[in-house]
């Protein structure tokens, strides 16, 4: 079998034959007045397409090729005493993943295949590499990422998958559009990274000779905006976090935060329902979606407990009467560490999200969490210690995070406070104090709701694809020795 290199070669030599004999290979526009499936539907018609070619059968005096663009795919028959003399000459030099621009009617074989009979022929771009399943497929699955272009080619099932993102991420805007949100930008280079407990990528300025970070999250910036007299907004926002990599994280994936004044955290969570839905009937036509070989309908009101439910229901764990020797026993056996100042709260929120939230199938909302784990969300207005945040799962997933925020400057720079013990004790992921940020609520802020949601997480979920790499169209890889 002929290494890839031999392949190009020859296909190199094809194309210079060509150009001796006046072809202009790669031209900068070409006649194209239909799409293919437009021509689908144009029997008896005459048609300019145009494609690449993803299949190649016959010889001597007919050919079949099947023709590929961005719409389907339709055969081309190409006959000797059919076609262009000079045109049919050039289907000797025509390889798999060239492009071409035919012209011709639409008929049937007979076979009953719908076809363009071409009659006449150019080549708009000539393939130096043959489509890796062609001659050795690809090597491992780490391939298919690093080269997504060809994935695309010759995997549907990964262009569908990534067409559906899209629906969501318009269905997203749609909605939120249709409840009066405007959509926002904030900077993604920052001088002080917050908005969660992540750690940041960081980078130089070349200009001010200053060290500034990736964003982890937009909120800060976003509650600013609120503060300047903005009510309902919205972003869809590319975060960067210096993490680790897993099925379900990537250093570099997509968030969207919206906040809306003068709403709670009740009112976030019931509008978050609302855009799930809108997002899986734009992609799926349909809110039953599947979780591996669950059918799992989201269209109802979901389910809402609070995190010491969650706790007693799945692991007869009571917050309130459990003992600190109780709780250190089960971190020790299931190898759980708790980062920064321990703390009760933060033991228990660790036990909580490794062993409950794997079983949460349903779609649930988790409320009124510690305080400790929750330095941005306001204090419970009947639960002292505890705060009105909540997260949203399905299938067993986190795909959602928010709360009612904190409004005041004074509890703001507290709450920070105790961010820094936490670094201080060696939790790395604790948030720095924004004072900036902190004077920007001390110029007043209303009552305010929000939420963040993972887009690629969102994606999986809808689509049931449990890889985050699928969902991403070029995930972050180990670059290549």
């Amino acid at each position: 079998m002929p290494t890839i290199d031999e392949l190009r070669k020859i296909r190199i030599r094809k194309l210079e034959v060509l150009k001796k004999h006046g072809a202009k290979p790669y031209p900068a526009t070409v006649k194209r007045d239909q799409t293919i499936n437009q021509a689908r539907t144009m029997a008896g018609k005459s048609v300019a397409a145009a494609g690449r070619v993803m299949g190649l059968r016959g010889h001597g005096k007919i050919f079949f090729l099947d023709l590929l663009d961005g719409t389907g795919t339709i055969q081309l028959v190409i006959k000797s005493d059919h076609c262009d003399k000079k045109d049919f000459e050039l289907t000797k030099f025509i390889d798999l993943g060239d492009f071409l621009a035919v012209q011709g009617e639409v008929g049937k074989t007979q076979a009953g295949e719908i076809s363009v009979f071409v009659k006449n022929i150019q080549l708009i771009s000539k393939a130096l590499r043959p489509l890796p399943d062609q001659w050795y497929g690809f090597k491992d699955v780490e391939e298919r990422f690093r080269r997504r272009h060809v994935d695309l080619l010759l995997n549907p099932a990964v262009r569908e998958t990534l067409d559906k993102r899209w629906k969501i991420e318009q269905a997203i805007r749609t909605f939120l559009w249709g409840e009066g949100y405007v959509e926002v930008e904030t900077p993604i280079l920052q001088p002080l990274y917050g908005g969660t407990n992540a750690r940041p990528f960081t980078t130089h300025i070349n200009a001010l000779d200053v060290d500034f970070y990736l964003r982890i999250a937009p909120e800060l910036y976003l509650k600013r905006l609120i503060v300047g007299g903005y009510e309902r907004i919205f972003e869809i926002a590319r975060n960067f976090r210096n993490e680790g990599m897993d099925a379900t994280h990537q250093p570099e994936f997509t968030m969207m935060e919206f906040y809306e004044a003068y709403a709670d955290y009740h009112r976030i969570m019931d509008l978050t329902e609302g855009l799930i839905k809108h997002a899986a009937q734009a992609a799926n036509g349909s809110s039953v979606i599947a979780i591996e070989d669950k059918k799992i309908d989201i269209s109802g009101k979901w389910r809402r407990m609070t995190i010491d439910e969650a706790l007693l229901q799945y692991e007869n764990i009571h917050w309130d009467k459990i003992t600190e020797k109780e709780i250190r026993e089960r971190l020790t056996k299931a190898d759980i560490k708790v980062a920064g100042v321990w703390s009760k709260e933060k033991a228990l929120f660790a036990l909580y999200d490794h062993f409950v939230t794997p079983k949460l199938m349903e779609p649930t909302w988790v409320i009124d969490y510690p305080r400790e784990v929750s330095p941005l969300s306001k204090e419970h207005r009947s639960k002292p210690g505890r705060v009105e945040r909540f997260e949203g799962y399905v299938g067993g997933k986190e795909i959602c995070d928010g709360w009612s925020e904190i409004t005041s400057g004074l509890e703001q720079r507290e709450r920070f406070k105790q961010e820094q013990k936490n670094l201080k004790a060696g939790d790395k992921d604790a948030q720095p104090t924004d004072e900036d940020f902190i004077q920007a609520l001390e110029y007043g802020c209303p009552p305010l709701g929000g939420i963040g949601i993972g887009i690629d997480r969102l994606v999986m979920l809808i689509t049931n694809t449990w890889s985050i790499r699928e969902v991403i169209p070029f995930p972050l890889m180990r670059p290549e020795k």
